[in-house]
Formats: C-alpha cells, structure tokens, sequence
C-alpha cells in the first residue's frame, strides 16, 4: 500500500530508488525493487526500471503508481509475538508470518531485530529506518532481556561461562548477565539478558554449555516492556515518546 504523508525529513541526499522508498516507510527493499522493474515508479515524471537508479531527495519528484510519494509519518509498536510465527513480510513456505497477525491497516513496518519461530515475546516495529538502526547498532548497546527455560540443572558456574562467552563454529557468544531463578534436575528458569543480537545466540550459546532451550520469551528491548500484553497483540508508542526514552533527538 503506498502511504502519503508529511514533509521528509530527509536533507536533499542521493539514494538508489528502492533505497529511498525503504527508507520513507513506503515499502520494504525488496518490494520496492519489484515494483520499479514492473515499471510503476516514475522519478520526475519518467518511468525507471532500474532499482539502482539515483534519486535526489527531496529535490526529485517520486511516484508510485502515478500518486506521488512522501515521508511517511514515523511510527512505532510493541508487540507480542505468538510463537509459532515468523518474522518476515511473506514466507515462500507458507508459514504464517507476523503480519497475518497485524492488521494490514498499520502500513508498512518493519521488525526491529527478529524473534525466531519459536520464539515468543516483545518485538518492536516500526517504519522509521534511523530508529531501527540505532536500536540494532552494537555500538549502542541496547540490553534485550529474555525469559528462558532449558533442559537439566544449570549451575552457577555455567552461568559465569555464558557471561564469560563460548566460541560456537568460529563466532563468539556470550550473555551480559544471567540470572537464575529456579534450578533443579530436570529443568531450569533464568532471565537473559544479551547486548547483541546474533543469530539465534541464546539457543546456541546454552546448547554449546549442554542445555537445551525449551521456552524462550523476550520481555523487555532497551526501555521497552511487554508487560502484560497478551499474545498477538499490539500497543503503539508515539514517536515523540519513543526518541525521548532512549534519548535520540
């Protein structure tokens, strides 16, 4: 769906086209590159076909579909992923991804890091590209922290080695802090939290101690909380409000 809106923010800068509607919260990438090669974007008034165009924004008049584009007014949600489900716009397996659940109505948005399918809990979304990418930046260090049941006793000891890091098929793994709730025999509940999001880090990092994850449930990303929002649901956060609670003007 092709949203209009506000005045860019944007200063006049050079972008590739489909760069440039990803970036305004128009469209993913890869759905901004389809639709350039079908022909239905037009860049002062002239059809272009190659993703790899280069627009001046906002000196350069963009359409899609002959109804000219702007800025999309920045928005952002907390939502509670279902397990079960995927992080992505479409899925070529047809899996059900997380916007079967979203109403189609909130316009194009994108996930703030990823929740794997088994994975339940807090995902952010949004359609603004530099919120996205400060919360994601390690640089930042921007704590998510996780509910996380495993197979066996975990000690504290191996807690210590998690903090500690492991080395996995060449890439490092580690947890900021790890806390143990409950520990017995059978199984273990602790809380996580990790300043990286590497690919499924928590999984490989407590297979490689010899604990098999079982549950795994994130409930807070930087200031940002589940709280008791249930599963599928959503609650959206004025932009205003979200720059100000990790402090980015």
């Amino acid at each position: 769906m092709v949203q209009m809106a506000q005045k860019s923010s944007i200063s006049s800068k050079r972008f590739t086209v489909d760069r440039l509607l990803s970036k305004l919260g128009v469209a993913s990438r890869s759905v901004s590159q389809e639709w350039v090669r079908a022909g239905r974007v037009r860049i002062n008034g002239r059809v272009v076909q190659d993703p790899a165009t280069w627009v001046l924004w906002p000196k350069d008049a963009i359409a899609v579909d002959d109804k000219p584009i702007q800025d999309s007014a920045k928005r952002f949600f907390l939502f509670h992923k279902p397990k079960g489900v995927i992080t992505t716009h479409s899925d070529e397996k047809g899996r059900k991804t997380i916007f079967d659940v979203l109403p189609a109505d909130l316009g194009y948005l994108h996930a703030v890091g990823r929740l794997d399918q088994a994975t339940s809990g807090l995902l952010l979304l949004t359609n603004d590209s530099t919120l996205s990418s400060y919360l994601t930046d390690p640089a930042h260090k921007v704590m998510r922290t996780y509910l996380v049941s495993v197979r066996g006793e975990f000690t504290e000891a191996q807690a210590t080695e998690a903090v500690a890091g492991v080395v996995e098929e060449g890439e490092r793994l580690q947890c900021h802090t790890v806390k143990i709730q409950k520990s017995s025999g059978r199984e273990s509940h602790l809380e996580v939290v990790l300043v990286q999001g590497k690919n499924r880090e928590i999984r490989r990092l407590f297979m490689a101690l010899g604990h098999e994850v079982t549950r795994l449930r994130r409930i807070q990303y930087g200031p940002f909380k589940l709280d008791e929002l249930p599963p599928g649901a959503w609650r959206e956060i004025p932009i205003a409000d979200v720059r100000k609670a990790i402090r980015l003007p």
